[in-house]
């Protein structure tokens, strides 16, 4: 036995109704407890005065990243 409701001048069930209303908390929820999705930080451009320079900057970053990576873990 189901109740019928006239929305918008049409006839809707109340399992419909209800299937949309569950629909409706579960989905805004899940969108407002996911956040915002995280850009990747964008680095600094490098202002060196010759490519040699640059290239010693480069390694140097990434031997640091590698070095913090390993004490993280």
């Amino acid at each position: 036995m189901v109740q019928y409701y006239s929305i918008f001048g049409r006839q809707v069930g109340s399992h419909y109704l209800s299937m949309a209303v569950l629909a409706a908390i579960f989905g805004g929820s899940y969108a407002a407890l996911s956040g915002p999705s995280k850009a990747p930080a964008a680095a600094p451009p490098i202002n060196a005065s010759s490519s040699d320079e640059a290239d010693f900057i480069k390694k140097f970053l990434d031997q640091a990243e590698a070095d913090d990576k390993k004490t993280k873990h």
